[in-house]
This record gives structure tokens, C-alpha cells and sequence, in this order.
């Protein structure tokens, strides 16, 4: 009973990371319609910058609390995150607004491989070691631990899920950035500044990956590839839950989580730990195609 509430735990506690990945998939989605296969990437980029200002010999150096330290350095991966996806919308994407999704999709995957090598030629190919934010230890729980790691996880996510939910429908900017998905040109005729709405919609993107990423970075060694399978696990969160849906993604995100934990501890390995998770996505998708919580699309004949 112990192990399976651990299992739980965890998988709740890596859900998370992966519904937040998922979550500036879907600001992407719902901002250009496109899917972003370099969102990991970018996210990685973000948490080498705040690796590197947060060493005790760099930028942030004068802070001797290391969790202080890395605290403020989250804080500052949000602007970082948001300056890499507004110089990559305006930059990289932007001269292919008007080509078709495809060619867009493989400037991304462009984008993923580029900004792989450069994290490796600016920092480092070899894992390094991350701050945590969280302090060690946890709290008992029926005979698991609650790590305060996996409470910090649950709480900033679960937070950040319901301000963008308040962005997307108690604002202008998220009035105008469901306004561009639906139709730029209208959009456009209606006096929305199109350009500028996709860029913020980039950056806020880049922000929300960038958090994550430097949250993850801890329990993982923090390398130029330390995102690849996560962004798959956060791809399958965001089909799961819907790729228009801001709960739904971070819902998406602990199923995949769970699933990942407990189906690879008691049916299928560790190994086959995305192969359940794939399991999940086509049972999901042949009965709702749009996800839990994604809208049907309607079309006027």
C-alpha cells in the first residue's frame, strides 16, 4: 500500500512538469494553431541561462542562500524564457507566417535541432548539477513522503493554470489572442494588433516552459538533451487533455503522470513507461478525438 501511494505521489509530482510543458504547447496552439516542437527546447535554453547566473560565481553570486538564490533566478527565467519566444516568433517565425502549417512545423523542428547545438557549444554537453528551489524531505504521508519538492510543483502549476485561464477569459489580451486563432483577418479588420498578439503569445509560451523547466532541471541533470523525453510525455498530456484547453492540460499531465508510474511499475516495466502512455492517448482519442476537454471544432457547410 505504501509503494502505490508513493507511486501516486510521484506520478502527480512528474505530471506536473509535463503539464506544464504541455500547457505552453497549448498557449502556442491556441495563439498560431500550430504545434511547437521546439517548446522543450526552448524551455532547456531558458534553464541553462538560469543555471549560469545562478552560480555562485556568476550574476547572482552576491545571494548566499542557495534556495534564495534560485528563487530569484526562476523569477528572472521568466523574463528570460519570455525574450527567447518573442526573438524566435519574430525572428525565426514570423518570415513564415503566411506558409502553409507544415512548413511552419518543420521551422520548429529547425528551431529544436538549433537551439540543441547552441546550449551545447555555449555550456556544456555534459550533465550538470541544478539548485533546487524546494528544501530536502518532505512530509509523511501514510507511509510515503510528500517531498516538499512535489508540494511546490502542485501548487506553482496548479496557480499558473488558473491565472492564464483568467488571462484567456477576463482580459483584452486573451480576448485578442482567441480573436487571432479563430481568424487573424478578422482580427486584424477589428483593430487587433495581430504581430504583436502572436510575439506576446510566443514569449508567454517561452516564460511558462522556462519555469518548468528550471523546476525539472533538479531531478534531472540539467543537459542540452535533458528535455527530449519529457516533451513527448508533454506532447501526450496535451492531446490527452485537449490541445485548446488550459486545464486540460495540466490534467493531461498527471494522467500521464499516473499512468506512467503506476502501469510502469505493475504491467509493463519502467521500460514500456511511454508505450502506456500511448495506450492511454488512443483509448481517449477513439472515444473523444478532441481530447478531454478540447471543443469540438463546428464548421458551416
Amino acid at each position: 500500500m505504501e509503494l502505490l501511494l508513493q507511486r501516486i505521489i510521484d506520478g502527480v509530482g512528474d505530471g506536473m512538469i509535463y503539464g506544464a510543458i504541455a500547457l505552453a504547447l497549448v498557449l502556442i496552439y491556441r495563439v498560431t494553431g500550430l504545434v511547437n516542437f521546439a517548446q522543450g527546447e526552448m524551455a532547456m535554453f531558458a534553464t541553462f541561462i538560469v543555471w549560469w547566473i545562478t552560480r555562485p560565481d556568476r550574476f547572482l553570486g552576491f545571494i548566499g542562500d542557495p534556495q534564495l538564490r534560485m528563487a530569484v533566478g526562476i523569477f528572472l527565467g521568466l523574463g528570460i524564457g519570455f525574450v527567447i519566444g518573442v526573438v524566435c516568433e519574430r525572428f525565426i517565425m514570423r518570415p513564415f507566417e503566411k506558409r502553409p502549417y507544415i512548413d511552419q512545423a518543420m521551422v520548429t523542428m529547425g528551431m529544436y535541432l538549433g537551439l540543441s547545438a547552441l546550449a551545447a557549444y555555449i555550456f556544456s554537453v555534459q550533465p550538470v548539477a541544478m539548485e533546487s528551489v524546494f528544501s530536502a524531505g518532505g512530509i509523511p504521508l501514510g507511509g510515503a513522503n510528500l517531498t516538499w519538492s512535489t508540494i511546490g510543483l502542485i501548487v506553482v502549476f496548479t496557480s499558473l493554470s488558473l491565472l492564464l485561464r483568467l488571462l484567456f477569459t477576463r482580459t483584452r489580451f486573451g480576448l485578442a489572442m482567441r480573436a487571432t486563432t479563430n481568424n487573424a483577418v478578422s482580427a486584424q479588420l477589428s483593430g487587433i494588433n495581430v504581430k504583436r498578439t502572436l510575439m506576446l503569445g510566443w514569449g508567454l509560451a517561452s516564460a511558462v516552459g522556462g519555469v518548468a523547466g528550471a523546476m525539472l532541471a533538479p531531478k534531472l541533470f540539467l543537459s542540452p538533451f535533458m528535455m527530449q523525453s519529457v516533451l513527448l510525455y508533454a506532447f501526450a498530456a496535451a492531446i490527452l487533455g485537449g490541445l485548446d484547453s488550459v486545464p486540460g492540460a495540466i490534467v493531461g499531465g498527471i494522467l500521464v503522470g499516473l499512468t506512467q508510474h503506476l502501469a510502469g511499475g505493475y504491467l509493463f516495466g519502467s521500460e514500456l513507461a511511454l508505450a502506456a502512455a500511448l495506450l492511454l492517448i488512443l483509448i481517449v482519442l477513439l472515444v473523444r478525438p478532441q481530447g478531454l476537454f478540447g471543443k469540438v471544432k463546428v464548421e458551416r457547410v
